[in-house]
């Protein structure tokens, strides 16, 4: 201490002494080439470093205050000379773009529209939503996801009293087109009637009714699918050649079209046609240089001489390839399929008012027996048709009954999927002066509407223009502008009056489709029902904003989502497991809940390692079905109990359902006092190598192999199953029940050959909870334990059980991997050495070490915790319209079946609920609507 540097060298030797140290630890020689090399870099480095600016700030600011002026900004001679070339440069790098004014110009914004609708597909009601939605880009499209005003409740209530509107549009349309046995014998090999309808439906083919479905990989069921689709039947004109309409959602569209195209061998293209009035990209990219090139003017002349022409607004596909063909046809069999995705517009109206806002928005059209204007071609085509004296009369019956939707009191009344063809007059003629709610009147038809309800729509109304795409690019090309429309609306005498177009009002072709709403289970029959409408593109915006003016209030994805869910059926792409896009959309949510959990810092994000839960960010459908499978060869078949269907939950000494693989130690529940640890060690639990599969090798049997598992959806078995499920008070009810729906009793002669024939199958379900709760998405569906039904029936506030806290067993693990790489990190700071790479092998055994997440293999999912699971939820939260928490998932068929056959009668479908962040059970009620 006290010493000064030099003293304190002097000491060790003096500098000689220092000198000498660093002199052997200096190389002995040196490759004079490798380094002037590496030196030169490091100079070049260096002086770019220098030369580049290292702040935003322009050449000007540089200068000392009391040498700056503001003319400097504008005018460069004003600056020093040595000065003067730097800002030069600057001012040609910066970019010289437009005032607001000139880039908010018609002509500029429709370019940059264009440009910006090359990569991802907008609506026509695009704009509309951008301005009051939070868009996301999804599938290829840009969609409105949510509003930005709060609008929960007030989207329920819309669905509930009034109408909620939702765009469509972004669903694909696939168009076959060929002789009816040709298209009915290759289509019967990717559905199947087991599960419902099918393509050749009697009163699906004839085109009275829309049909929805679920398609398989040919002659694949029920293994493979591709997913749902509805799809509507042209009426026949007389001749064999039939037209059918496929609507997908387009997360599917890729798997269906190519099964499609295979199916009917339909390699060879047609021919290309350049879709209308979308110009091509070239064309498109001359004159955006014209356009919004800043020193040339609107009417400048280019350099071929001809005047600016204007850019046309993109209609339909923007990303589309015009010089690609997005029609094939087979030379076997004549049977043509066409891709329409965009070409038609779909909105749909969900409510019991949506029938309301339908007739008050649009009119049926005029006829017409003479042409307006002899140098166009608005309404020629109409004028043809309504010269044939058949379809005027046809057109007066559509229009009768059109009118009869304002006397309706809701659409569930109507037949499911009715369709109603019909064409309407321009719908902006109509507009209110101010925004009004569409009412209805119900003494107005009363007769009539009773007549509608016993006899439905004809067959003939079912027909519309709108199948002919010739009519719909005839309708869509001439469209009067929405400034000619408001020119004539300025030159009226009073102003704000009707506008009477006459014979130039436009007349459009649309096709009404039916929703039917809720039609499984017995509570809120027909909620959630209301009206597909289909219009030619083009027509968008001119429908969307009378419909807004009737008081609809307007949803995105998010209404859509709740829409399915308070309906309890499966959403796309969600909610199908068995398929691509399902697969696909698991993947993509689960590295997203894996990114937002790496975000938080370890304590303020759960452990779901203690908490027991294994697999937070994705379901194992997999391991679930190939587990329960396990457990039921090895058991050799179910567990019996003294009595087979014990009326009551007091049997004492036996427990249900609770194989164990962990040693729990709890304490009585009736105590009330915390349960104790669960200790799990790599000892405990005895876990087969069979039974452990690490995720690695789950995902990668999921892409080569995809029926590891299958979704049980033959209505046959699903009734037996929803009958089994149904909880009864006395003795004789469920007897009573089961001989009033056709059904069997639960016995091992009924459910064996179920299990031999889907060893591997989940069930769609939904959990209602029975008190409070909220569950979440991925939340673990348990089977209670004989205690635990002992419990809720001495106590009927008994809110359910609580999963003892695992221990960690990866805590040190993590702890080493984080020393170790300190060390590595210190070792590497020593040494200098860039190039040194950690080993192979402690990289492998901790790349996916991650505090608070399962690291290891997969153990059996359905054991690993103290109640056995039995599936998961995909969809949760409370539910408006049941008022309490509500879910909906997936179960193990096998897990099912051995659940119901082991429980109490009067305790059938009771299960247990438990979030992932959560140690608290919560007792549901489990059905199966069909």
């Amino acid at each position: 201490k006290g010493q000064s540097r030099g003293e304190r060298n002097r000491g060790r030797g003096g500098w000689q002494g220092g000198c000498q140290s660093v002199s052997e630890e200096m190389p002995k020689y040196i490759t004079v080439s490798t380094f002037a090399q590496a030196r030169a870099a490091e100079i070049n480095a260096m002086l770019k470093a220098v030369s580049q600016k290292s702040s935003n700030s322009l050449v000007f600011q540089t200068l000392p205050r009391h040498m700056r002026r503001r003319a400097m900004s504008h005018n460069i001679k004003r600056l020093p000379r040595r000065l003067q070339e730097m800002a030069r440069k600057e001012k040609k790098e910066q970019s010289k773009t437009k005032c607001r004014k000139a880039r908010r110009r018609h002509i500029n914004l429709v370019a940059e529209f264009n440009r910006r609708q090359r990569k991802n597909i907008w609506l026509e009601t695009h704009i509309w939503h951008a301005k009051r939605f939070h868009m996301v880009k999804k599938w290829g499209y840009c969609l409105g996801n949510s509003p930005t005003e709060k609008s929960y409740r007030a989207c329920y209530r819309a669905m509930t009293k009034h109408c909620l509107l939702q765009d469509l549009s972004y669903y694909c349309c696939l168009e076959l087109t060929g002789k009816e046995n040709e298209l009915l014998k290759q289509l019967g090999r990717i559905c199947s009637i087991d599960t419902g309808l099918t393509f050749q439906e009697a009163c699906c083919l004839s085109g009275r009714f829309e049909g929805s479905l679920n398609l398989y990989r040919a002659d694949r069921y029920p293994e493979e699918m591709l997913g749902p689709v509805t799809f509507i039947w042209r009426p026949r004109d007389g001749s064999e050649h039939r037209q059918l309409w496929i609507w997908v959602h387009p997360a599917l569209k890729q798997d269906i079209l190519r099964e499609l195209k295979a199916i009917f061998q339909c390699s060879e293209p047609e021919e290309i046609c350049i879709t209308e009035p979308v110009t091509t990209s070239i064309q498109e990219e001359k004159q955006m240089e014209v356009v919004m090139s800043p020193g040339n003017k609107r009417k400048k002349e280019d350099k071929e001489g001809e005047k600016v022409v204007p850019v046309k607004k993109i209609i339909g596909d923007g990303t589309r390839d015009p010089f690609q063909s997005y029609s094939w046809i087979s030379q076997t069999t004549g049977i043509g399929i066409s891709d329409r995705s965009m070409e038609i517009l779909r909105y749909r109206l969900i409510g019991p008012l949506s029938h309301s806002v339908l007739t008050e928005t649009l009119k049926a059209a005029s006829v017409q027996t003479e042409m307006a204007d002899s140098e166009t071609e608005l309404n020629n085509w109409w004028v043809e048709n309504c010269k044939d004296s058949e379809k005027v009369s046809l057109h007066q019956c559509q229009s009768a009954i059109f009118e009869l939707l304002e006397g309706m009191s809701s659409p569930s009344e109507m037949p499911p999927g009715t369709i109603l063809g019909l064409t309407v007059g321009d719908p902006r003629i109509n507009l209110p002066k101010k925004k009004t709610k569409a009412m209805p009147d119900f003494e107005k038809y009363q007769d009539k509407v009773r007549q509608l309800y016993l006899e439905g729509v004809p067959l003939d109304c079912a027909h519309s223009f709108i199948w002919d795409q010739d009519i719909c690019k005839n309708v869509t090309e001439n469209k009067i502008s929405e400034q000619d429309l408001n020119h004539m609306r300025a030159q009226l005498l009073v102003p704000g009056s009707h506008l009477d177009l006459g014979p130039c009002e436009s007349k459009i072709p649309i096709l009404l489709v039916q929703q039917p709403g809720k039609m499984a289970g017995e509570d809120r029959p027909g909620w959630g029902s209301g009206w597909d409408i289909y219009l030619p593109k083009g027509w968008g915006m001119a429908f969307w904003i009378p419909f807004i003016y009737q008081g609809v209030r307007v949803g995105g994805l998010q209404e859509a989502l709740k829409h399915s869910e308070y309906q309890r059926t499966p959403h796309i792409p969600n909610d199908f497991p068995d398929c691509q896009a399902g697969r696909q959309f698991a993947k993509e949510l689960e590295t997203s809940l894996l990114e937002q959990f790496k975000r938080r810092p370890p304590a303020k994000r759960a452990n779901y390692v203690k908490l027991g839960t294994l697999s937070p960010f994705i379901c194992p459908w997999g391991q679930l079905t190939k587990n329960w499978e396990g457990r039921m060869k090895a058991s050799g078949g179910f567990v019996h109990s003294s009595s087979p269907h014990p009326e009551c939950c007091t049997t004492e000494g036996h427990n249900y359902c609770d194989p164990k693989a962990e040693v729990v130690r709890e304490t009585s529940l009736e105590t009330g006092e915390v349960e104790e640890t669960m200790e799990i060690t790599s000892s405990e639990g005895a876990l087969k190598p069979e039974d452990v599969t690490s995720t690695h090798d789950l995902r990668e049997r999921d892409e080569t192999k995809t029926s590891d598992f299958i979704v049980l959806r033959s209505e046959k078995l699903l009734m037996q199953l929803s009958a089994w499920c149904y909880p009864t008070a006395g003795k004789d009810r469920r007897i009573r029940l089961i001989s009033r729906l056709g059904q069997k009793e639960m016995t091992e002669d009924v459910f064996l050959p179920i299990l031999m024939s889907y060893p591997r199958a989940l069930v769609w379900v939904n959990l209602s909870l029975l008190r409070k709760g909220n569950p979440e998405l991925h939340a673990m569906i348990c089977i209670p334990t004989e205690d635990d039904l002992l419990c809720l029936s001495k106590d009927k506030l008994f809110c359910g059980p609580q999963e003892p806290k695992h221990r960690d067993i990866f805590k040190d693990k993590v702890q080493r991997q984080k020393e170790e790489k300190k060390k590595k990190g210190g070792t590497k700071a020593l040494e200098g050495d860039p190039l040194s790479v950690p080993d192979k092998d402690t990289t492998e055994d901790h790349e996916d070490l991650i505090l608070g997440l399962w690291s290891d293999a997969l153990p059996d999912v359905t054991s690993h915790c103290s109640r056995t699971v039995l599936g998961y939820v995909t969809r949760g939260d409370f539910s408006l319209a049941a008022g309490c928490g509500e879910a909906l998932g997936f179960v193990s068929l096998t897990g099912l079946i051995y659940m119901l056959y082991n429980q109490p009668a009067d305790k059938k479908g009771l299960v247990l609920l438990r979030t992932p962040a959560s140690l608290q059970y919560r007792f549901a009620r489990l059905n199966i609507e069909v």
